[in-house]
This record gives C-alpha cells, structure tokens and sequence, in this order.
C-alpha cells in the first residue's frame, strides 16, 4: 500500500518537487503564454487589422458599452484588442528568440576565439566587449534602426546585437579556465586539434552556464523590442507587437486605458517569468547553490 501510495508522487517531474511555489507559479504562467503564442491563430477571436470605426474605443465586455465579440475592448480603430495583443505576443517572443539566438552565435564564437587563441584576437575581442559595454545600447539601436530600416530581418539583427558581449564574457573567461585543467593539456598532448577540442570538450562544459544566460537575456530584449516600438522605430503598423500597443495606446490612458493595460500586462507577465525561470536555472546549474 505504500507503494502505491508513492506512485502519483513518483510521476511528478523532479524539477517541479523542488521548485518552490513563486517559481511554480512562473512555470505555469509560462507555458500558458507559449501555449498561447503558439495557438494564437486557432484561437483569436477576429483578424488583428480588421477595423470598424462604428466599433472604436468600445471598453471591454464587463464594462458599460462593451460588446460581447471584444471581449478585452477595442481600440481608436475599432480593432479587437485581445487579437492584437496575442498576435503582438506571438511577434516579441518570436524577435526575442531569435535575438537572443544571434546574440549567442555572435558572442559565443567570439568568446570562443578569444578564450582559445588569446592573444591580440583576445585583445580584439574583449576591446569590443568594452566598448559595447560603455555606449548605452538604446542609442547604437536608434541609430541602426534610422539607417537600415525597421524589417523584421534588421529587427532580429539589432536585437541580436544587443547582448553578445554577455555571451563572450562568459564563454571566455570559461574556456580560459578549462584550457588549464589536465584534460585538455592532455589532449593537446595527444595531437588533438583545436576544433576537435573545441567540440568535444569546451562546447559540452558551456552548455549550462549559456543556456542560463540565455534565458536571462530574453527579458532584457524584450523590453528593448518594446521600448523601440513604444519609439516608433520598432516593427511598423499594421503589425502588432506589445510595444507598439503601448506606445499608441498612451494617447487614450484617460479615455481607453485596456488599450495600453493589456499589452503591458503581456510584458510584465513575459518579464516576470523569464527573470523567475532565469534565476531558477542559475540556482540549479551551480552546483555549490544545488548542494545547499
């Protein structure tokens, strides 16, 4: 009977027994927005772009004068409020992803050279970090973004650029501790190449520390997607993002203020989870923290 009695437990991821409950909370929220962004054209109520002025400014469906087919209002277009905001949901975590995955190529090859090689390559390398590091990032994407445009390929790319010196950072300082450790003197010893030892033994040691990074990464170039598109100078209209909801919708916060507080809950929500998670998987890559 006590074996049966444990069964239901045993069935219980790991992760989940030793999460505690801010972090379980982050892994539900979590999966319900990337649910969400996934299923977002099955389940949107209308088309984000459909407009209908008759319909402008409606408030939403609990509220005096609201309609039951907006069930999180309208804004000064008439369009449906909670279809734009999935639809922005879906656009900033796909920029995001993407982002955070350029930033990681970049900055991890060049963390890589510099930790290996050393040298003037290192010199190079970590005199770039220097310099990203002392301009405020906002500025050098205002900049990009006025000259190459605002697409979503440039987008990707500007948001990619935003943490690679992150990535070098930590990718360097790793491989120059590991370039140290007996086993890859031996395998220099032995005649082994430095792409061979760079695949077979620094990469598989790099994998913790830049997944957590990664993860950390995404709401920092969250809110930089979203602070260009509050500017402007993010994906343009029609296309919705969170951002650029926020940054029209400031103009009705008297008046509308569903049209600013849902896609800015979207953000806090997206915020939140990712910095819960972030932590949570730092925690559980140091193994001194996991020993505790």
């Amino acid at each position: 009977m006590a074996i049966l009695s444990d069964i239901p437990r045993r069935q219980v991821p790991l992760f989940w027994l030793e999460a505690d409950p801010v972090q379980k909370v982050a892994m539900v929220v979590g999966a319900v927005l990337v649910l969400l962004a996934l299923l977002t054209p099955l389940i949107a109520p209308v088309d984000p772009n459909a407009q209908s002025l008759i319909a402008r400014l409606r408030p939403p469906i609990w509220m005096e004068r609201g309609q039951p087919g907006h069930l999180l209002g309208t804004d000064e277009l008439g369009r449906d409020v909670l279809t734009r905001a999935l639809y922005g949901l879906r656009l900033t975590l796909m920029l995001a992803v993407l982002g955070a995955t350029l930033g990681l190529l970049i900055g991890g090859t060049l963390g890589l050279l510099a930790g290996m090689v050393g040298g003037r390559t290192e010199a190079v390398v970590m005199g770039a970090v220097d310099a990203q590091i002392a301009v405020p990032f906002t500025l050098i994407a205002l900049f990009l973004l006025t000259v190459l445009g605002n697409a979503i390929e440039v987008m990707v790319i500007v948001l990619g650029l935003a943490g690679w010196e992150q990535y070098a950072r930590i990718v360097r300082a790793e491989v120059r501790r590991l370039m140290r450790l007996p086993f890859i003197e031996a395998a220099h010893c032995a005649g082994a190449a430095p792409l061979w030892i760079a695949s077979r033994h620094l990469l598989p040691n790099l994998v913790s520390p830049l997944v957590v990074q990664f993860t950390l990464s995404l709401s920092s170039i969250i809110l930089l997607e979203s602070t260009l598109s509050f500017l402007g100078l993010g994906v343009q209209p029609p296309t919705a993002t969170l951002g650029a909801m926020v940054g029209v919708g400031r103009d009705y916060m008297p008046t509308a203020p569903w049209i600013v507080l849902v896609p800015a809950l979207f953000i806090l929500s997206v915020t939140f989870v990712v910095q819960i998670l972030g932590d949570w998987l730092r925690d559980r890559a140091d193994v001194r923290l996991r020993s505790r």
